[in-house]
């Protein structure tokens, strides 16, 4: 029995704006108890560059744009070769009782560290040690972090003019509308999103015309040119002020995206296409395609941000504490965010799962997988050439999520002719979202080894210090634009989804241990429930994925990075512990003196 796509909008849109409106008020009102008269680190520390306090809506989309990369998109899709159930309800119940907890926990702790990195705020609330711990496991799963993105994003563009000139004029239209912000029309937020989107969408056709002329091949980039670009580019946006690419690049991608999902939502409920994908295939007991491993624990560390993101944790306590203007914002912008994630990965769920599953598998299988599984494709020539390129082939999810969005669009009155100009303006949609990830992600990389290298060679802790920041961009673009050399979505993506979780179980920890330092012990359930089962988790595919899958293969490099992070965390939560059990003696000790 087939699935009509917009029950799942309706019951998603639902449980989400439930979940903001009463456990998020809950958490903003008496577990954190949020003070709007208390002064934030962008109003105490503004010095231009890293502090600037920042209009509520701008640092939403920035903190949107810089969380919400491919994660919640790509993630679902290559879920979604378990069928559509278990993906749609880990989305739901991840994000409300443990995604968007985790995101609103973290962006107040660093708001109450005077907006410090996630290491600094363990090395305060649990101790030197663990704070060490964190700070090499949170560069060593950024380094894993800013690959996965990268090559789900080099296997949408390569061999693409189209693509490639409509993503790589998204830089200077980006910078134009930061100088345009800041010099030309301080203020005019509205004047310079409607620039910006025309300019967007005017590359996107650009791109069309591109395709045909004599300027194709020089857009027409291989895996080998895009996995050199691309650490380029991060070296670049990690270097760069925050106000003259990162700011403006995420406002108005985080629009664009708001407005395609708002848009694909739409679309949904006008085709209502039919979910082709079962609710549940017979690779949930291991053996996919797509994701090797059995359906729990591989759901969770798939779908990944679209429902819990360790990653998150870093943009919390990274350059979004440093432009909050007010401790109010962290309810819609730390809590309403993550919802907002969830519910694109919903939509992206969707479009995926509405292709027939062998096409869906030949997309994202490479050709010598997918003729082991005996299925026939079956309208798959057909959206190629639609399309106007071969779109078999290439894993990753970002290529298949781009052909279901065209593929529901056009089946709008009047837009049937127009699936390869929806295919690409998904495509740049996507890129979108993954170079605003890899902006973020490369810039909090080099805030950390400056705090991580200033232990050893003091410069380099400075912030401003202009070669300290241009070496450590380098080294953090140059550690993950190797991994992309090497790697491939099938090997990176578990190792990003296990330490994205083992991330997310080291900053509940440290939330749980703040609430308890606080004297909030009967609301510590709200970090300690998701911490656990989050924990069990991230551990229970570790050993999975070196065991099973990269001890096998002789990938050696891979299964030690595993094991560092799984170290690494697990010593973080058993200092945790420790911490607890002495905060709660002591507090049993004042209240029998009281007494």
């Amino acid at each position: 029995m087939s699935m009509n796509g917009l029950y799942l909008v309706l019951i998603s849109a639902l449980v989400l704006s439930l979940c903001y409106r009463y456990y998020g008020a809950f958490i903003a009102a008496k577990v954190l108890a949020l003070d709007p008269k208390r002064p934030t680190p962008a109003v105490v520390h503004e010095d231009g560059h890293d502090y600037v306090p920042t209009n509520k809506w701008v640092l939403f989309g920035h903190h949107f744009a810089a969380i919400a990369g491919a994660g919640p998109l790509v993630g679902p899709v290559l879920a979604a070769q378990f069928g559509y159930l278990p993906s749609m309800l880990w989305i739901l119940i991840g994000a409300c009782l443990g995604g968007a907890v985790h995101d609103m926990i973290i962006l107040f702790a660093s708001i109450r560290h005077d907006g410090k990195s996630i290491a600094e705020i363990a090395k305060e609330e649990i101790g030197q040690s663990a704070g060490l711990a964190a700070a090499i496991a949170v560069i060593f799963i950024l380094v894993i972090t800013m690959a996965g993105m990268g090559i789900a994003v080099a296997n949408a563009l390569f061999n693409s003019p189209w693509g490639a000139f409509t993503v790589g004029a998204t830089i200077p239209i980006a910078l134009f509308i930061g100088v345009y912000m800041r010099y030309l029309r301080p203020g005019h937020i509205g004047e310079a999103s409607f620039v910006g989107v025309v300019l967007v969408i005017a590359a996107v056709v650009g791109g069309a015309w591109i395709q045909h002329s004599s300027w194709a091949p020089f857009f027409t980039l291989s895996r080998v040119q895009l996995d050199i670009i691309l650490p380029l580019y991060g070296f670049v946006a990690a270097a760069l002020p925050v106000w003259l690419l990162l700011a403006p690049r995420d406002y108005l991608s985080t629009y664009m995206k708001i407005g395609t999902i708002g848009a694909l939502a739409l679309g949904i409920i006008i085709v209502q296409p039919q979910i082709h994908m079962p609710a549940v295939t017979s690779f949930i007991s291991g053996g996919g395609p797509v994701v090797p491993g059995p359906v729990w624990p591989f759901v969770c560390i798939t779908v990944a941000c679209g429902a819990i993101s360790g990653f998150h944790s870093v943009i919390a306590t990274g350059t979004t504490p440093k432009m909050l203007t007010n401790e109010s914002e962290i309810l819609p912008i730390g809590f309403g965010a993550m919802l907002a994630e969830s519910f694109i990965s919903v939509m992206a769920l969707i479009a995926a799962t509405s292709l027939i599953p062998a096409d869906y598998f030949a997309i994202n299988s490479v050709p010598e997988t997918f003729a082991k599984l005996g299925m026939n494709v079956q309208e798959l020539p057909m959206l190629s050439q639609m399309v106007g390129e071969n779109v078999a082939g290439r894993p990753g999810g970002a290529v298949s999520l781009a052909v279901g969005m065209a593929h529901i669009f056009s089946q709008i009155p009047g837009l049937g002719e127009f699936m390869s100009f929806l295919y690409h303006f998904a495509i740049m949609f996507e890129a979108l979202f993954i170079l605003t990830i890899i902006d973020a992600g490369t810039r909090v990389g080099r805030y950390l080894l400056q705090e991580v290298g200033g232990l050893i060679y003091k410069p380099l802790g400075d912030a401003n210090w202009t070669p300290g920041v241009v070496f450590t961009s380098a080294l953090i673009s140059f550690a993950w634009g190797y991994l992309i050399f090497g790697g491939s979505i099938a090997s990176i993506w578990p190792l990003f989804g296990l330490s994205n979780q083992l991330l997310a179980s080291m900053a509940l920890a440290i939330g749980t241990t703040m609430l308890l330092r606080m004297g909030k012990v009967k609301y510590i359930w709200v970090t300690l429930a998701p911490l656990c089962f989050m924990l069990v988790t991230a551990v229970t595919a570790g050993f999975y994925n070196i065991f099973e899958f990269y001890l096998p293969k002789g990938q050696m490099l891979l299964a030690g990075a595993s094991v560092i992070m799984m170290v690494l965390i697990v010593f973080v939560i058993v200092d945790s512990v420790k911490v607890w059990r002495s905060i709660l003696k002591d507090a049993q000790k004042n209240l029998k003196q009281a007494m």
